[in-house]
């Protein structure tokens, strides 16, 4: 008798675990919603990350400075890798962390330990960096640094064109120029969100994954924005590493940077130790309100299968 109670105990906790594939579905689409509204940030961040004579001033400057040069369309200047790159990131970074999750957790109680959380995400950061981050952001970067709206007088004319161009001359290696410091970025960034989420979640909330309770959006995306605010200010120099190996190119002679290492001794020898936090601004303006707007449709996703195909079960 008591080994019937505990197999339907069993049962009852596999019912309420939401499957991967459900994760990744929701994180794609709020990947869609944040890339179509935040784009015009991304791109002021990465102009004054690769600005080392200080033509912008900071980051209304920036943003004046490209729509009265170059246009309002500029601002969208690799949007469409961007979306791409983000709608795939969130169904792996969601998805990937589900089964790492699935891994961490004790196979008695089902219950899944801080530690657990933080490796999961760890392990999602580390995953979407090398398979999707890295030449994504490449391209898109190797896109936004180019001034000009006119196809003529641009090296790279798209971002199949800008792929192309990069394994023509850099070899499949210069799709993952600065995978080292992306590595180390979004490992960072993804153990501290995840970890940060369901904390605020249950904290602001008294809401626990499988329960049943759908938050509203905007809890869900109060709780994301302040779960997106730390991993910027932790990962900066990482970040700023990161755009300039992305960016530059083999034309021309010998590499500025040869490495990740290397890169922050020689920012903070030619700029100083400022500099590996620029465009810092620009990814609190983005990363928190991003995060906002992926939780807000995420959450809704889960929720509603929460509630329609776990807890209609039982």
């Amino acid at each position: 008798m008591k080994r019937d109670d505990a197999q339907d105990n069993s049962n009852m906790h596999t019912k309420k675990s939401i499957p991967p594939y459900m994760k990744a579905i929701s994180g794609s689409l709020g990947g869609i919603v944040e890339a179509s509204c935040l784009q015009p940030i991304d791109v002021i961040k990465t102009r004054l990350q690769l600005d080392r004579s200080g033509n912008y001033k900071g980051i209304l400057h920036c943003g004046a400075t490209i729509s009265r040069t170059e246009g309002v369309r500029a601002l969208w200047k690799g949007l469409t890798p961007f979306a791409t790159h983000l709608t795939l990131k969130y169904a792996l970074r969601m998805g990937s962390n589900a089964v790492f999750q699935s891994a961490f957790k004790d196979p008695e109680t089902g219950k899944l330990s801080g530690h657990g959380r933080f490796l999961s995400g760890f392990g999602a950061g580390v995953l979407e960096a090398i398979v999707i981050v890295t030449p994504f952001e490449v391209v898109k970067i190797r896109l936004q640094q180019q001034k000009g709206l006119s196809p003529e007088l641009l090296k790279y004319k798209g971002p199949i064109h800008c792929a192309r161009m990069i394994i023509r001359e850099e070899g499949f290696r210069g799709l993952w120029a600065g995978v080292a410091p992306t590595v180390m970025r979004n490992g960072t960034n993804q153990s501290a969100m995840f970890t940060a989420k369901n904390a605020f979640d249950v904290l602001l909330w008294k809401k626990h994954e499988g329960d049943g309770k759908v938050l509203q959006p905007w809890q869900s995306m109060i709780s994301g924005f302040l779960a997106g605010t730390a991993g910027p200010i932790c990962t900066g120099p990482f970040d700023v590493v990161k755009t300039r190996l992305m960016a530059q190119s083999r034309e021309g002679g010998e590499l500025k940077y040869k490495g990740m290492v290397h890169a922050i001794r020689t920012i903070y020898a030619e700029e100083g130790l400022l500099a590996l936090w620029k465009g810092l601004l620009p990814r609190l303006m983005r990363i928190p309100p991003g995060q906002a707007i992926m939780w807000a449709v995420a959450d809704q996703i889960i929720g509603l299968y929460e509630r329609r195909y776990l807890h209609a079960a039982i």
